[in-house]
């Protein structure tokens, strides 16, 4: 739950981030968001199917 609880705030970060105009720094916490979904999703199959 962790890993779904971080890309949350680095969502978050990203969305400040960009309406503050600090265009690269949302780029990069919207990235990291997306691999910690990515993450928490293989995570959730691998341990419903194991």
């Amino acid at each position: 739950m962790a890993v779904l609880e971080l890309a949350i705030a680095f969502f978050v970060l990203a969305i400040i981030a960009g309406a503050l105009g600090a265009g690269g720094i949302a780029g990069l916490s919207m990235d990291v968001a997306k691999w910690l979904v990515i993450v928490f999703l293989v995570l959730a199959v691998v341990s419903l199917v194991f």
